[in-house]
């Protein structure tokens, strides 16, 4: 690989240093010089020369003066207090969202008439006259039908009640939908997919805009309080990288530095799953496996003080009012045993194929949205399915209610107090018994109704989670799909549990589950297929396993959580690598390049261009081109930079410069230079060209030159090429050989031709 030294004998050694030291050429800076344009991706390698660059200027302006000494100890603190304000805000609006969300939930059901701002369960707390038996009763809390009519029962209320359940869910959904496409059509999805792709470096300006923070955190409790199969976790990662964005525009290091930007994104995105899920360990692993692109060691310490702080903050608004940061959290006393991986291994299998299921019905769906008239009618959309899922979801108990509450009460163990009808059981009358270890007990009737509506449950949720998903409001893929693998996992729960009491006899309870005994917890299950499904989905392992025990508080799971976890990987991965987060990149043709190894036995020189019977490499000399040529060929090419050559004839490497630094540069130089016309000589050398006198001021562009582009020979295998994309976060790279110019590679020429390699499409990769 001949790197820049190799290349240009003409440059002198001091400036070989990254990008050329950009701002040491400037007599004074003009603004816009070293940024990019809207769907364009970053330089990683620029961007942290750059930094180095500021970082080296205040080291040793700091030894002058202590104001300037000051300046660089309030430099190097502004990471940790743009953490702290990401923390605080995203905390605070996870709050609010929890607390908004719980009471309009509740709204399409009836209203508190002591005070309309409190939800059902609030009303009633604050009631004197609610019984423990019938505890979700009390005269202060009314359903709309008796509300309107006076009555409580009888076949009128309830068609009224169905009637205002489904108006509110389309009034809710309706609102969502028209404020996402009228003020931030960005809001819309779970935007985990485009985060991901924003930090390995691609640009979508807006996308974590101050309007997209404010639309997003109002329509996403509109969305989740509609009752569609949708959760708020993937949205919040959203609204915790938007408050980032945010708080990077407050410091200069940050907002004129897009890699700076990019590290304090991922301590934000951190901090979202930290107050998605109340897993502030999970929230650092989750950034670091599944979006960020870059994770120095220095952005581990801060997404961790990030994710504290956020989850300390929710921790003091208290929103669920039991002193936890989720809704299920839960707490097991039974241990497992060894006999129960066999079903835990089948919950992973059952996620695996759920996962693989969803991901290729969702991802067909998507498609034909795009590439039919039913994406042009967004509107509609949502209103025909938020119409179908709450005519479906009311009859049916599990489903009406919201889906966090469904997974709180599936992860449940069945205590002496519930009064639940997963926990209908028979009782033995002679038992004595004390109030923790309740015995396995024969299933009542109440256990068995539920077995049928959560069977309905689920297929209703698989079915309709499919098409829900990426629709134009915001909608999160956590909590759906945890639900899918939570039901499914307490019906085995169940199964195990009734097998274990009736044949405690067979082989394989006759060890460990003796008569009397409280052997199965069904809410086990419950939680290990949600964390099957959730895998399968997803594809994460190491943060998956963490979230889930730091949900439940129990390490003694981890193995069972382990062994569902890797069983849905394998099965899914068997069916396809890409998780639901790769698709959704792929589908949208976005320039991410995903950590595949590529096995192909391709060299440079067969991706470069030009290609042979194309015309030759758009390049500008080094002494001898007008201000009229480079406009001209910014005008007729729309390349984002042009290689910098000695002479046409021959071809040696100067260096290379960037489209948006030359407009910026010439657009500057015709404003505030005198004798700037357009036969003016544009020059790239230290010294200028000898010209005739006649001639007008020649103009220097050595300072936006870039002295030391990447460049590989044209023998260099694809293999390796790929590498370095992928790891050094290239945006091109050229193609030489014994310092001549032959080509140039671009991420979207190295994404095309993997997408070739693979048999697709290689037209699907849209963006610059």
């Amino acid at each position: 690989m001949a790197e820049a030294e190799g290349i240009s004998s003409a440059t002198p050694t001091e400036e070989m240093n990254g990008a050329g030291n950009l701002m040491d050429f400037l007599d004074e800076p003009f603004p816009d010089v070293g940024t990019y344009e809207d769907f364009h991706t970053i330089d990683w390698l620029r961007e942290k020369s750059r930094d180095t660059d500021r970082h080296r200027k205040i080291t040793s302006k700091s030894k002058e003066s202590i104001w300037e000494l000051i300046k660089s100890l309030l430099d190097a603190w502004s990471g940790w207090l743009v953490m702290l304000l990401i923390g605080l805000l995203s905390g605070t609006l996870a709050g609010v969202i929890d607390l908004a969300v719980d009471w309009m939930t509740d709204l399409k059901e009836g209203v508190c008439l002591s005070a309309l701002w409190y939800s059902h369960e609030q009303c009633c707390w604050t009631s004197n006259e609610t019984t423990f038996a019938d505890r979700d009763k009390c005269p202060q809390w009314q359903k709309w039908a008796e509300l309107m009519t006076g009555y409580t029962e009888g076949a009128g209320v309830y068609v009224l009640n169905y009637f205002l359940y489904v108006l509110w869910a389309l009034f809710f959904s309706f609102l969502a939908v028209s404020l996402v496409r009228v003020f931030a059509p960005y809001a819309c999805g779970s935007g985990i997919p485009e985060i991901k792709t924003i930090l390995s470096g691609f640009i979508i300006r807006g996308y974590l805009g101050k309007w997209t923070l404010l639309i997003k955190t109002v329509t996403l409790v509109l969305a989740v309080s509609s009752g569609l199969s949708l959760g708020k976790e993937g949205p919040l990662v959203h609204v915790a990288c938007c408050c980032g964005n945010l708080f990077c525009s407050l410091f200069s290091k940050y907002s004129k530095n897009e890699g700076k930007r990019r590290e304090v994104l991922s301590a934000a995105a951190a901090a979202g799953v930290s107050v998605a899920f109340g897993a502030p360990i999970g929230g650092v692993l989750f950034s670091l496996e599944e979006v960020s692109y870059y994770f120095p060691l220095k952005t581990l310490w801060r997404s961790f003080f990030a994710a504290l702080v956020a989850a300390f903050t929710l921790r003091s608004i208290n929103p669920f009012g039991n002193n936890r940061l989720v809704l299920f959290y839960v707490e097991y006393h039974t241990p497992w045993y060894m006999a129960e991986l066999v079903p835990f291994i089948l919950l992973g299998v059952f996620g695996g194929l759920w996962g693989t299921l969803f991901i290729r019905c969702n991802i067909a769906w998507c498609r034909r949205r795009k590439t039919t008239r039913l994406g042009k009618y967004p509107v509609l959309e949502v209103i025909v399915v938020t119409g179908i899922t709450a005519i479906l979801a009311f009859p049916n108990p599990y489903t009406r209610r919201s889906t966090s509450e469904l997974i709180s009460e599936l992860f449940n163990d069945c205590g002496a107090l519930e009064s639940s009808q997963l926990c209908d059981y028979i009782n033995n009358p002679n038992m004595t018994r004390p109030v923790d270890d309740i015995p396995d007990r024969p299933a009542g009737p109440g256990v068995y109704s539920a077995l049928w509506q959560l069977a309905l449950a689920l297929v209703f949720k698989i079915v309709i989670t499919i098409f829900t998903f990426g629709m134009k409001i915001p909608s999160g893929l956590f909590i759906p799909s945890m639900a899918v693998g939570a039901i499914a996992g307490r019906i085995v729960g169940i199964a195990v549990e009734q097998m274990a009491y009736h044949h405690h006899d067979w082989i394989i309870f006759k060890n460990w589950c003796r008569p009397g005994a409280d052997c199965v917890t069904p809410g086990l299950y419950a939680m290990v297929g949600a964390a099957a499904c959730l895998g399968g989905v997803t594809r994460m392992t190491v943060s998956l396993v963490v979230i889930m025990f730091e949900l439940t508080g129990g390490l003694e799971y981890i193995v069972p959580l382990m062994a569902a976890a890797v069983t849905s990987k394998w099965v899914a991965d068997a069916f396809g690598k890409e998780g639901i987060y790769e698709a959704h990149i792929q589908l949208n043709g976005y320039p991410y390049l995903d950590q595949d190894e590529f096995t192909h036995r391709t060299l440079a020189t067969d991706v470069m261009r030009p290609r042979r019977n194309e015309p030759p490499l758009a390049v500008l000399t080094q002494d001898s081109t007008t201000v009229e040529d480079v406009e001209t060929l910014i005008k007729d090419t729309d390349y984002n930079g042009f290689p910098v050559v000695v002479s046409r004839e021959s071809e040696r490497l100067i260096g290379f410069v960037q489209r948006r630094d030359l407009i910026l540069a010439i657009k500057n130089a015709r404003q505030k230079q005198d004798g700037v016309v357009s036969n003016s000589v544009v020059y790239f050398t230290e010294d200028a060209p000898q010209l005739p006198a006649s001639n007008p001021q020649p103009l220097k562009l050595r300072r936006i030159l870039n002295l030391s582009p990447f460049t590989v020979t044209d023998h260099t295998p694809m293999e390796t090429v790929v590498d370095i994309f992928r790891k050094l976060g290239l945006r091109q790279c050229l193609v030489t050989r014994s310092g001549r110019l032959l080509g140039i590679i671009t991420k979207k020429d190295v994404l095309r031709h993997m997408a070739q390699m693979m048999n697709q499409d290689p037209e699907s990769i849209m963006f610059n």
